[in-house]
């Protein structure tokens, strides 16, 4: 997530969300402004067909309103990658564990083990307050 993403700090924040999707099934960049220029937009829907990652405009004035702009590609999961992450972070393989007995069972186990979504505008906003976002 960025709070501005202009046509300078494009590529490296794409290719930063690249690499951090690289084991999942889709990458998105999420930004509260962006660059409407031409140029920006359409480097930015090159980007998105060669390398698949999506773009969303966050509304934080209402996240109901957020708008999915450009799609991103599902991906199939990496799984040496998974391996490698769950060889190297004990929070990540704990964190696949979790999934994988969810997905098992066909539902959240314990909700705690995800981040919270929010329920109300309401908490939302507070959220929002509370951690200076604007």
């Amino acid at each position: 997530m960025k709070i501005s993403l202009t046509f300078s700090n494009l590529r490296e924040c794409f290719f930063q969300a690249v690499s951090n999707s690289s084991w999942a099934n889709e990458g998105y960049i999420v930004a509260l402004q962006y660059d409407q220029g031409s140029d920006f937009m359409d480097e930015l829907r090159q980007l998105n067909q060669a390398f698949g990652i999506g773009f969303i405009k966050l509304n934080i004035e209402d996240y109901t309103q957020s708008e999915i702009l450009l799609s991103a590609k599902e991906n199939d999961l990496d799984w040496n990658t998974i391996d490698r992450l769950c060889e190297e972070n004990k929070n990540f393989k704990s964190f696949a564990h979790t999934i994988s007995l969810d997905l098992e069972s066909g539902e959240v186990r314990n909700i705690n083990d995800f981040d919270k979504v929010f329920s109300s505008d309401e908490e939302y906003q507070g959220y929002i307050k509370e951690k200076n976002i604007s």
